[in-house]
């Protein structure tokens, strides 16, 4: 039973330490926290600029479908059907701003100094251009195995390197 408890527990650990559970969990918490800036942003800037044209609360922006539609103090529809097209709207314009913000600000410098590491690396592991001596050197043995030719001798009037 302690082989069982171990192993369950060892790969629970496992999958916890994995660096992309930590990086969710990290994501998470960032995007909580972005969250309240976007809500902000939507609520201070995006708001009463179309509230310029209409009302600030883009959430009483909205149709009656059917019948005379009424609401009571609370803001709840006693009667009629209402589509409330300002609330989609406002969720539309939240997530348009955080799906910009997190490309501009975050992914796209992101994508930008991976592909300066990855360039960096790629120079890094090119080979080491041949030396002059060793060029000179596989020219030498490429001229010495062109004239024993066949055979495998080599020319006598041909002194041998040294």
């Amino acid at each position: 039973m302690s082989e069982k408890t171990t192993g369950i527990l060892g790969g629970f650990k496992a999958f916890l330490m994995r660096g992309n559970v930590i990086d969710l969990a990290v994501a998470v918490v960032i995007g909580a926290a972005f969250t309240n800036i976007v809500n902000s942003v939507v609520k201070g800037v995006i708001n009463p600029i179309v509230g310029a044209f209409g009302t600030k609360d883009l959430d009483r922006y909205a149709s009656c479908l059917k019948g005379p539609c009424t609401k009571n103090a609370a803001g709840e529809v006693t009667k009629g059907v209402f589509i409330q097209w300002g609330a989609v709207l406002s969720a539309s314009l939240t997530f348009l701003i955080t799906a910009a913000v997190v490309y501009f600000l975050m992914l796209l410098p992101m994508k930008r100094w991976q592909d300066r590491q990855a360039a960096r690396s790629s120079a890094e592991e090119k080979p080491a251009e041949p030396t002059e001596r060793e060029l000179l050197a596989q020219i030498r043995d490429a001229l010495l195995e062109q004239r024993r030719g066949p055979s495998g001798s080599t020319d006598s009037s041909v002194p041998a390197p040294r």
